[in-house]
């Protein structure tokens, strides 16, 4: 992904996930959970967990060099119905799309789950870093996931 792409995403991240407004729902697609998409409803950065409450986050997962940006939005551990959702508590993670991973896909697939992050990570495709990237999203902050209208 270009420079300027990468700096496009972030400031749509920021915009949609980072500085919605706390009272305003978003119905439209924001990010994908469970193989769904959902949108969100304001944010409010949090501080750093403490390890005794890091499991009470979910990770997001940022992809930032997809070949196939179309439709490829971040990706949640988990989202509401599976038992492991937190309520919309994020800890950022940037995946990056192997050189490996590009020359085994051509086109990448967008990724829509957490499932799917993990089967490209074991296969080497995915390099994936805990926090975020230059003008992402905050690294800790809460959103939750609404259903798409």
């Amino acid at each position: 992904m270009s420079r300027i792409a990468l700096l496009l995403l972030g400031s749509f991240l920021m915009t949609s996930l980072a500085h919605a407004d706390p009272g305003q729902p978003n119905f439209m697609p924001a990010l994908w959970g469970d193989g769904e998409v959902w949108g969100t409803k304001g944010t409010t950065t949090l501080p750093a967990p403490g390890t005794n409450n890091v499991q009470s986050f979910d990770a997001l997962y940022v992809v930032t060099n997809s070949n196939n940006p179309e439709g490829q939005l971040p990706v949640s551990e988990a989202a509401p119905g599976n038992p492991a959702y937190n309520g919309g508590r994020w800890f950022t993670h940037t995946v990056e799309w192997t050189g490996p991973g590009f020359m085994y896909h051509g086109i990448v697939p967008v990724l829509t789950s957490d499932e799917d992050i993990d089967y490209h990570e074991a296969m080497g495709h995915l390099v994936i870093t805990p926090g975020s990237f230059p003008d992402g999203p905050p690294v800790y902050f809460q959103c939750p996931l609404l259903p798409v209208k």
